[in-house]
């Protein structure tokens, strides 16, 4: 019987996996442009740090982790999200005592027991990044501008929205619940059963429920906004004030909330209408009193996860050349093939991809199989060209042919890709 992949996993094939780098690499260079560093996280935790980390009563921690106990019989799980690894790493390893704010950033695969859809896997993959020490509303922007700046320079921006919301805190949040949950109770009968389930375990997130049977009900919900702190109402107001500041567009949406329990204040996230009901590409917010929680000290933090999957969705199918080879090299013999081996090694360690053919196949298989590699040149070397001491240089796209010394072969390729 053949073995086929878990449902609910994927494999990331090689076409795809230029688009994945296209990512990752653009990632990295924006977020340390602002300054992050990249920090490696475990994949498996103590149950213990994503129950008290991402909050009981949430339905990632009550359905959808993966747990299981270890041959000494300590639970563990595959981490659902990063957030809480990072700062049980960032406390553990006193990454506090640092100048503040500590900006870090992660990536890698989740893990969570969930309905697979397009873009929504079991296992799945997240840029993760955390802004930790550091309550002011200007990092609240910054971490924002750096998100948007991410995706304008992946050319996606202007397909994105960014919609904000704030959480409020402990001080005026209890108070919005009980104002939530009477009305909630009120129209149960019109609610969903798990909507009529989350009322009484967590009511914020009946806001973010996606039936139509809910929506009627949730347009005539108590806005947040209007039971906020004064605290809480000044600082999303300078939030607000410094992305207009920077030009940055985003539309308040005071039905906005997080499927954590931890996020206060700020709270946001991007959406698109390309993806259908899993419209968010990335998420995030505040979530000052979750390091001390965790066993730390009364840090700050902001942060943001971006689903990697839902980006590769949007992204076009990757064409550069760069997962191609430059050039295919045809030796017509074995001599030849001897000859072209340290020229294919001398070309590698400048950084220009090549493939070498073993000189055992007829030259026209050989210049189909260059088309198939959608290689831009190929490198002939016959008997003809071993008595001149030269290769013919053959540019596939026109058929045009030169003539090039052996002795300069390896840095007429380097040139030709564009690492002399």
């Amino acid at each position: 019987m053949t073995i086929k992949a878990v449902r609910g996993v994927h494999d990331i094939l090689p076409d795809a996996s230029s688009t994945w780098q296209r990512l990752e690499a653009t990632a990295r260079r924006v977020f340390e442009a602002y300054g992050y560093r990249e920090i490696r996280l475990p994949i498996f935790e103590r149950t213990e740090l994503f129950a008290r980390g991402i909050g009981e009563v949430t339905d990632i921690v009550q359905k959808e982790m993966y747990t299981f106990d270890d041959r000494t019989g300590e639970s563990l799980t595959l981490r659902p999200e990063a957030t809480a690894s990072l700062l049980r790493a960032y406390i553990e390893h006193g990454l506090y005592v640092q100048p503040k704010p500590v900006r870090l950033y992660t990536m890698g695969p989740m893990f969570r027991y969930e309905r697979p859809q397009a873009g929504r896997y079991r296992q799945f993959h997240q840029l993760n990044v955390e802004a930790l020490g550091e309550d002011h509303a200007g990092v609240d922007a910054e971490v924002l501008a750096m998100l948007v700046e991410l995706f304008r320079a992946l050319g996606l921006a202007d397909r994105l929205e960014l919609q904000l919301n704030t959480l409020g805190d402990a001080a005026c949040r209890p108070r919005y619940r009980e104002r939530l949950v009477e009305y909630l109770r009120r129209h149960a009968a019109s609610l969903c059963e798990e909507c009529r389930d989350r009322t009484e375990r967590n009511p914020l997130r009946v806001l973010d429920c996606k039936k139509s049977q809910c929506a009627s009900v949730l347009e005539g919900a108590p806005s947040l906004l209007a039971s906020l702190c004064r605290e809480c109402d000044e600082h999303f107001a300078r939030v607000r004030a410094h992305l207009e500041a920077m030009t940055l567009a985003f539309v308040v949406n005071p039905r906005l909330v997080r499927g954590f329990d931890y996020y206060v204040r700020t709270t946001f996230e991007l959406t698109t209408r390309e993806l259908g009901a899993q419209n968010a590409v990335a998420g995030g917010g505040r979530y000052d009193g979750l390091v001390e929680l965790l066993g730390g000290p009364p840090d700050a933090g902001i942060g943001f996860a971006i689903g990697m999957e839902r980006v590769v969705l949007l992204l076009a199918a990757d064409a550069s050349t760069d997962a191609r080879p430059l050039a295919l090299l045809i030796p017509l013999g074995a001599e030849a093939f001897a000859r072209l081996l340290p020229v294919a090694q001398a070309v590698r360690a400048r950084g220009v991809a090549v493939d070498l053919a073993y000189g055992e196949r007829k030259l026209r298989s050989e210049l189909e199989r260059a088309n198939k590699l959608g290689a831009a040149y190929a490198v002939i070397v016959g008997e003809t060209e071993l008595a001149r001491g030269e290769a013919t240089v053959r540019e596939m796209k026109s058929g045009e042919q030169r003539a090039v010394p052996l002795s300069e072969l390896a840095s007429e390729l380097g040139v030709l890709g564009g690492r002399a």
